[in-house]
C-alpha cells in the first residue's frame, strides 16, 4: 500500500551519486532491503561487497544488478552470522584484503520467529541480528579507521538495521547473562529486543570507541519501516494458524517495498547532513528524522551491560583473543 502511495505518504526518496572509489560491505546485501542497499550503492558506482549466507542468493543479485549495470562493482561473500567463527574467518579476511572501507551496512538477519539456538548455542535471533554483527564491526573497525585517516576521504559509516519493534523488547531485560538471552519470550519478544541491542551498540559505540578514540567515523541505527520482503513470511512460522497468517496479510498489504524500506540506511550511509548536523551515535526513525527511542533504549547501564555481555561471549566461544583491541 505504501509503495502505491508512495508520491503521497512518502517516504522521501535516496539515490546516492558519485561513489566511485568508495568500498561498501553490506550483510544480508543480496537479499530484500539489504539488496537494494547493494544496488543503489553499485549503480552509483562503489565497490560493494554483499555478505549473505545462500550461495543463490549472491548469484542471482549479482545477475540482477549487472543487468542495469554491466560495469557495477559487485561481489558476494558467504556467511553465517549465527557462527562467530566464521564471521571471524569471513570479517577477518575482509579486514585485509580490502584496501578501504566506506560504508558498513548491518542488514542480515530473521524477522519474529521461533526460538531456536544459533551455531553457538545463543538464541538465534540474538546471535544473527546483532551478535554477529557486534563481532563483525570489531573485525573491521581497523579498516574504518585507517580509511578515516585517508588524505580527503568522507569519515566512514557504519549503519544498523533496527527498528521502532525495539520497543516490543521485554520491560525487564537485562542483557546480563547468556541463560537470559536463551530463554524462549516469544517470538515478538525476541525480535524486539535483538533490535533494541542494535540501538543500544550505537550509543555504545559511539561513546566507548569513537568519542573515546576521537574517530572520525559516524555510527548510526536507523528504521526502514515495515517492508514488503519476504522475511514476513516469517510470522507465520512464529505463531502458527490463523494469527501468523493475517500477521503476515497485513504487512504485505500496508508495508513499504525494499526499495522504499531501504532509503533510511542509504541516506545514514551517504547523506552529507549527518556530518553538517554531527549526527554520531543517533537513531533515525525515517529519512533523515531523528527518533524519539525507548527510554530502555536510552539507557547507558543497559547499553553498558549489553557491551559487556557480548565480549564476554564472544571471548567464551573463540577464545581471550577473539576480540580486537577497540582502542589500537
Amino acid at each position: 500500500m505504501q509503495s502505491i502511495l508512495h508520491s503521497v505518504i512518502g517516504p522521501k526518496e535516496v539515490h546516492p551519486t558519485n561513489l566511485d572509489g568508495k568500498v561498501a560491505v553490506v550483510t544480508g546485501g543480496a537479499f530484500g532491503i539489504g539488496y537494494e542497499i547493494s544496488r543503489a550503492l553499485a549503480h552509483a558506482g562503489c565497490r560493494v561487497i554483499m555478505v549473505n549466507r545462500k550461495e543463490e542468493q549472491g548469484d542471482d543479485a549479482i545477475s540482477k544488478i549487472k543487468e542495469e549495470t554491466p560495469d557495477a562493482k559487485i561481489e558476494w561473500k558467504q556467511c553465517d552470522l549465527g557462527s562467530l567463527a566464521n564471521v571471524r574467518d569471513v570479517f577477518g579476511d575482509l579486514r585485509e584484503s580490502l584496501p578501504r572501507l566506506d560504508y558498513l551496512s548491518l542488514c542480515a538477519g530473521i524477522n519474529t520467529n521461533k526460538f531456536e539456538l544459533d551455531a553457538d548455542g545463543i538464541d538465534r535471533h540474538f546471535g544473527v541480528n546483532f551478535l554477529g554483527h557486534f563481532y563483525a564491526i570489531n573485525q573491521l573497525w581497523p579498516l574504518l579507521r585507517k580509511t578515516s585517516k585517508m588524505p580527503g576521504v568522507s569519515p566512514p559509516r557504519v549503519v544498523f538495521e533496527s527498528s521502532e519493534m525495539h520497543r516490543t523488547a521485554p520491560s525487564d531485560v537485562k542483557f546480563a547473562s547468556v541463560e537470559e538471552i536463551n530463554t524462549d519470550i516469544g517470538p515478538t519478544h525476541l525480535y524486539g529486543r535483538t533490535k533494541l541491542a542494535m540501538i543500544l551498540a550505537t550509543h555504545g559505540l559511539y561513546e566507548k570507541v569513537i568519542r573515546k578514540n576521537n574517530d572520525h567515523i559516524y555510527v548510526t541505527a536507523v528504521h526502514p519501516g515495515a517492508v514488503n520482503t519476504a522475511m514476513q513470511q516469517q510470522w507465520k512460522d512464529a505463531y502458527p494458524g490463523i494469527t501468523g497468517k493475517l500477521l503476515t496479510w497485513a504487512m504485505l498489504a500496508f508495508g513499504r517495498d525494499p526499495e522504499q524500506g531501504s532509503y533510511s540506511a542509504l541516506w545514514a550511509l551517504t547523506a552529507p547532513e549527518l556530518e553538517e548536523k554531527n549526527q554520531n551515535g543517533f537513531y533515525f526513525s525515517d529519512v533523515g528524522q531523528p527518533g524519539k527511542e525507548s527510554a530502555q533504549a536510552s539507557d547507558p547501564q543497559l547499553a553498558q551491560s549489553l557491551w559487556i555481555l557480548s565480549e564476554n561471549i564472544i571471548k567464551e566461544k573463540l577464545g581471550p583473543d577473539a576480540l580486537l583491541d577497540w582502542d589500537v
